[in-house]
Formats: structure tokens, C-alpha cells, sequence
């Protein structure tokens, strides 16, 4: 391209003596001020394309302000993968007997304790007649006979009857494991961690974070495989409906990752008696962006976590506002919740406790705020099942464990839980737009629309910094020759 320079002035006296450099070498250079500010040109071709040269800009002007809008709204896409792997982490499993006590475990003590907030007694406790109603004759007898306290002496301390109440009178793992099996090696009791949940005592199987089971090969007979025994039996009498009461007869189950409490009352599946179910799994591993793209609630090393828990989550979070409204309430926490606080009697969950927490939960979105963790794992299901036992095996079963045919059907069932295969989903959520996208649409467009570059706009201004630079600096400029603007005036 030519070159131009600027003259030198000769300032005198506060005169200049030469006028400044003229714009028509710089607009040879750039061919769209040649036909604007050339005098060859006629009036109307510079005119037209003036006029030509204000429109490119404004779309130039809009184009660039509506990238900018783009940006600064900090768009995301969604990017989903599958990848392989050699091994995967099995997830924990946490299984819930739906039926909060065994009645025929019950002892006198526990009658006068726990009675009225079971529903099986009344204020003064005395037995609700409409449950004795619902009542075989021999459960009737023996029920009258445990609530008689003519020579009862009552608990003292009745703060720690809930929690001694769930862990003697829930259903014991060591009853209601049939069989188990892990990878095709035998499991038992021992591989199945206690824990606490609305439902009462629950049990874990694989819920080390520090040394979780692996699978490497996928399909069935390559996971956990347990036949349980529910015990129907000892499910309490129904006689009318509250918020704590359960029609249902099965396991309440919940497959989730080790760094994440069970909160298996809303996030749990049902399995039933008389049945095989297989859960095919597969493991998804999300990722979301912090603010201001999203609004993840992003893990700094370092940062103190939620009381009771080694890493943050959602059920922690929603477990962690749950206690704080009961304990705001009732001065007193209940047995599933964490926390050092004393645990509520009685009397408490019946009266404060029961009542705030189904408002905390009922009003969780206004009163919790949990946002969901950056990263985080999942795991996507597919449930089916058949019918167990069938006639051939039904005899063979009840002669093995020594329980009738009926007994089977009602209360055995199978459960299989594997991973489809050695992969995992990985959803990641990415930036759909950054500076550098916003650099590179500014330039097409300036190419577009008015045929610059960044390298054209640095001569504009390096044409203006050496106008003004050389510029008189003595006082206003008395220009020598009056018409020296029209060899470059548009």
C-alpha cells in the first residue's frame, strides 16, 4: 500500500506556517474514504457512497452491540458423551423397611413411650378402641396384656427413646436378609451399614467413600444381588390415615453415590413382595458451570462443609434446613437428622416435631436454598421384573427357609442391581459463547460491512495521533492558504 506522511510545520510566533497533513493519501489507502473524499469524484457518487459507508457502520454499530448483549447474557450448551472404562465404582444401596417398628417386638416400656405417636394408644395411654378393632383376637389379648400398668414404673429419661426405640424395634438386617451375593461372591449382615431415615432404621450396602466396591464387567450376576424377607407379619395395625402412614408392603430402595446422604423418602423406589426386580444402571457423571453461567454451587478447597457431612450435596443441604426449622421449633432434633443437638422425646415428635418438618418439607423451595453441587453423580435406571416364585420352585422355597408357600409370595423378594456396561454419560455444560467468539464475529462483521481490520483502525488512529501531535501548540492555527480543506472535505 502507499505510504503517507505528515510534513513538518513551521511554527512561528504562534503561527502556524504550513497547513497539517491532508487526508487524500490516507484515503487512497483505504478505498472507502477514496470515494468519499477525493474531489475527482462527483458530488452525488460521494454522496451515495457517504450515505453507503453510515449504513455499513450502523449495521456495523448494531451487529457489534447485539454480540456484546450475547455475551454478557453468558450463554451455555449442553455436551453429553459416553466413555469407557475399565472399572466402575459401584454406588451405595439403601434399603428402607417402609413399616417403622416390628409390632410383636414391642415391649411395655416401649407401649407407654412411643405408643401415642405410633397410633396404638391414646393421651392417657390407654389403647385406641378403634385399633383393637382391626385386631385378630389373639393380637387383641396379647396387645391388653402390654398395655396394663398397674405395677409399671415409667422410663425417666424418655429423650433417648427414639433413638433406642428405632434401633431396637426397626427390622433387623440380619432378619430380613435371605441371601446376597456381590459380583458372584457371597455378602452378608456385616456388609450393610445402619442408617437413619423418615422411614426409621434403614440399612447401606457399599456407603464407604473411602473404600467403595468396584464391578468390572457389566450385565447381571455382576452386581448386588440380595432376596430379602419383609416380614409383613410385624407391619403395624393401619386404623386411620396421617402423614406417617404407609399402605405399602415392600422395600423402599435408593441407589446413590457415597458422597450424598439417603433421602429415600422422595427420592426412593418401591419393591415389592412376590416379585424379581432388576435395575440396570448406568453412572452419570454431571458437570455445571458456576455463576454467572449457572448457578452451581461450585466445591473450594478448604471450605467448611455442612455440619455432619464430608461433602456437600442436595439431600445434605435439604437434611441441613430440615433440622434447622425443627430445631428452631422444638429445640430438639429428630432421629434422622444430624447434629449434636438432644434428640426429641415422645411427646415432641407428636406435638412440634412431626408438624414442622411436613412444613419444611412442603415449604422447602421458599425456606431452602440448595443449589445444585458443580459436579456430581448419578445414576440413570431401568427397572423390570417377574414373578417369583413360580409353581415349580414355591414348595422348594418354603421347605428351604421353613415357611409355608403363601408366606413366600408375601414377604421374599429379589433384587438385582448392575451396570448395563463399562461406560458412563458424561453431561457437560460448556461456555456457548467467550471473547474470543466475540472478537472473531466483530471482525467478520467489520470485514462484512465496512472491508476493515484491527490493523485498519490502528492506522486511523495513528493518522489522528500524528494530527494531533503536530498540531500547533502556541495558540490557535492561522492557516496560510484559505482552501486548504478542499482536497479532502467530504
Amino acid at each position: 500500500g502507499e505510504e503517507f506522511s505528515i510534513p513538518e510545520w513551521r511554527v512561528g510566533e504562534g503561527v502556524c506556517l504550513q497547513q497539517p497533513p491532508s487526508l487524500p493519501p490516507l484515503a487512497r489507502h483505504w478505498s472507502r474514504l477514496h470515494y468519499m473524499c477525493t474531489r475527482p469524484q462527483s458530488r452525488l457518487r460521494r454522496l451515495l457512497w457517504s450515505l453507503a459507508f453510515l449504513a455499513s457502520a450502523g449495521l456495523l454499530a448494531t451487529g457489534t452491540a447485539d454480540r456484546l448483549h450475547h455475551l454478557l447474557s453468558h450463554p451455555v450448551h449442553t455436551r453429553a458423551r459416553l466413555a469407557q472404562a475399565p472399572q466402575l465404582h459401584f454406588p451405595a444401596v439403601t434399603l428402607c423397611n417402609p413399616n417403622r417398628a416390628r409390632f410383636l417386638h414391642l415391649t411395655k416400656p416401649d407401649l407407654y413411650s412411643v405408643g401415642q405417636w405410633l397410633g396404638l394408644a391414646q393421651e392417657n395411654h390407654s389403647l385406641v378402641p378403634e385399633m383393637l378393632a382391626v385386631l385378630g383376637e389373639d393380637r387383641r389379648a396379647w396387645l391388653m396384656r402390654l398395655a396394663n400398668y398397674s405395677r409399671f414404673l415409667p422410663p425417666r429419661r424418655s429423650e433417648h427413646t427414639m433413638q433406642s426405640f428405632f434401633h431396637r424395634l426397626g427390622h433387623q438386617i440380619e432378619d430380613m436378609l435371605v441371601e446376597c451375593r456381590f459380583g458372584g461372591e457371597r455378602c452378608g449382615p456385616q456388609h450393610f451399614a445402619p442408617v437413619y431415615t423418615r422411614y426409621g432404621k434403614c440399612y447401606t450396602f457399599n456407603g464407604d467413600r473411602r473404600n467403595p466396591r468396584v464391578t468390572r464387567q457389566g450385565g447381571m450376576g455382576n452386581g448386588l444381588e440380595i432376596m430379602l424377607d419383609i416380614q409383613q407379619e410385624e407391619y403395624l395395625p393401619i386404623w386411620r390415615e396421617t402423614n406417617e402412614t404407609s399402605f405399602e408392603a415392600g422395600i423402599r430402595v435408593q441407589i446413590h453415590s457415597q458422597d450424598e446422604p439417603p433421602y429415600i423418602h422422595q427420592l426412593g423406589f418401591g419393591v415389592s413382595p412376590g416379585f424379581q426386580t432388576f435395575v440396570s444402571c448406568q453412572e452419570q457423571r454431571l458437570t455445571y458451570l458456576p455463576q454467572p453461567w449457572g448457578n452451581c454451587r461450585a466445591s473450594v478447597q478448604g471450605e467448611k462443609t455442612l455440619p455432619g457431612y464430608d461433602t456437600y450435596s442436595i439431600a445434605a443441604c435439604r437434611l441441613q434446613c430440615e433440622k434447622e426449622a425443627v430445631v428452631r421449633s422444638c429445640h430438639c432434633r429428630m432421629v434422622h437428622m444430624p447434629g449434636n443437638e438432644s434428640i426429641c422425646s415422645p411427646n415432641v415428635y407428636i406435638e412440634c416435631a412431626d408438624h414442622t418438618l411436613d412444613a419444611a418439607v412442603e415449604d422447602s423451595q421458599d425456606r431452602c436454598s440448595c443449589p445444585t453441587p458443580c459436579n456430581l453423580t448419578r445414576y440413570g435406571k431401568e427397572i423390570s421384573m417377574v414373578r417369583i416364585p413360580n409353581k415349580g420352585s414355591a414348595r422348594y422355597l418354603a421347605r428351604k427357609y421353613n415357611k409355608n408357600e403363601t408366606y413366600i409370595r408375601e414377604n421374599f423378594l429379589v433384587l438385582d442391581i448392575f451396570f448395563e456396561a463399562l461406560n458412563y454419560e458424561a453431561i457437560e455444560q460448556k461456555k456457548a459463547y467467550d471473547l474470543a467468539g466475540l472478537l472473531g464475529d466483530i471482525g467478520g462483521q467489520m470485514g462484512l460491512f465496512i472491508g476493515a481490520s484491527i490493523l485498519t483502525i490502528l492506522e486511523i488512529l495513528d493518522y489522528v495521533y500524528e494530527w494531533e501531535r503536530v498540531r500547533c501548540r502556541a495558540g490557535p492555527p492561522n492557516w496560510r492558504t484559505p482552501g486548504v480543506f478542499e482536497d479532502f472535505a467530504c
